[in-house]
């Protein structure tokens, strides 16, 4: 029975990797932060051990008799700031992956991101084959997981046998550290006022566990392999988010330079903003993604499109309860005004462009 460590366990994406793995029959370890309040799942039969994974020390001791690797661990927050995904995310990973080597472990799957390979181009999807231009995206976040995977394909250059996946926009039950599925908790709290043009790659949890240990059993060292599921446009995705969870979606569609000077505005406003700068960039951007490599060397096929939403929704509603908008609430009178009105302007500039 192999030994297999799980970093980032106490993550969505980590915990569904670890409990795979269980059901794979894997002798499963798994690491959590001191002080960590979400913990391991607790209905696993796995190990625990307490370690950071910047910490050289931690994870010497929590490679120990280690024969594979799951590096999940990371952050993914917009808004954590460069040295806290930095920290995370780079340095990390620069650790775990020297002190795998050091430990001579026997297989690795390094967990990336889509966000590593950049956004698409124009009004097509990209896949792993286009080179990730940070120049472009201007978003920590994608910056500091693309130098992540660098630190990883440098490791498996000295003889580290690394496969890297690059799961999309992850959705699911148990991300109780508020991590991608927030932009669904915000939807159901109704703490998104505006939204522009943008599109994003959506995939469910379990899907990307499944393509973990697919990559573990069929991956080729030094490989990346895409996990994405359906691509929405924003307008869709709100508008599916609406009908599954009768929560009214935002009211009000901006063009870009408007929605980033409100964001501006409001981060100069005292308190936690509505909205950022960054966030504004990442929902403009086009985040669609085709998955033929990992569907055709590793057998990967993703569930249906709609279910990590309904599983989101779901799982959301039996854990936050009533801080959630119900049933049938509309959005702020407001907002609803504004958008109509928004609409309107829209449709008329464009009765005269076509004259």
């Amino acid at each position: 029975m192999a030994k297999t460590l799980v970093t980032g366990a106490t993550g969505m994406v980590g915990a569904h990797v670890a409990r795979a793995l269980v059901a794979r029959g894997d002798d499963v370890r798994v690491t959590v932060r001191e002080g960590d309040p979400a913990g391991a799942p607790a209905d696993l039969d796995v190990e625990v051990i307490v370690a950071d994974a910047t910490q050289r020390v931690d994870m010497r001791r929590a490679l120990r008799g280690v024969d594979r690797l799951f590096h999940v661990a990371g952050a993914t927050a917009l808004r954590a700031g460069w040295r806290e995904l930095h920290r995370a995310n780079v340095v990390g990973t620069r650790v775990v992956l020297e002190e795998a080597l050091r430990a001579g472990v026997e297989r690795v799957v390094h967990t990336s991101a889509a966000a590593a390979i950049g956004p698409a181009q124009g009004r097509g999807t990209t896949d792993e084959t286009q080179s990730f231009n940070g120049a472009r995206t201007g978003l920590t976040y994608a910056n500091a997981k693309a130098e992540a995977e660098r630190e990883a394909l440098r490791i498996c250059a000295q003889g580290l046998p690394v496969v890297i996946v690059n799961p999309a926009h992850v959705l699911g039950p148990g991300d109780v550290q508020r991590s991608s599925t927030e932009l669904v908790r915000r939807f159901l709290r109704r703490e998104i006022p505006l939204y522009v043009e943008g599109s994003v790659c959506i995939v469910g949890a379990a899907d990307v566990a499944r393509g973990h240990l697919l990559a573990d059993e069929r991956g080729t060292v030094g490989e990346r392999y895409l996990l994405g599921g359906r691509n929405f446009t924003n307008d869709r995705l709100f508008a599916d988010l609406g009908r599954l969870s009768g929560v009214e979606p935002p009211a009000v569609k901006l063009p870009l330079a408007a929605a980033l000077a409100l964001a501006r505005a409001a981060e100069a406003l005292p308190g936690r903003p509505a909205i950022t700068v960054e966030e504004v960039r990442a929902m403009s951007l086009r985040w669609a993604y085709r998955s033929t490599k990992a569907k055709r060397e590793l057998g990967w096929i993703p569930g249906h499109h709609e279910q990590p939403l309904i599983d989101t929704i779901d799982w959301l509603r039996r854990t936050e309860g009533e801080r959630l908008s119900t049933t049938g609430t509309r959005q702020p009178a407001a907002l609803r005004i504004a958008g109509f009105s928004l609409r309107r302007v829209e449709g008329a500039w464009r009765l005269l462009a076509d004259d």
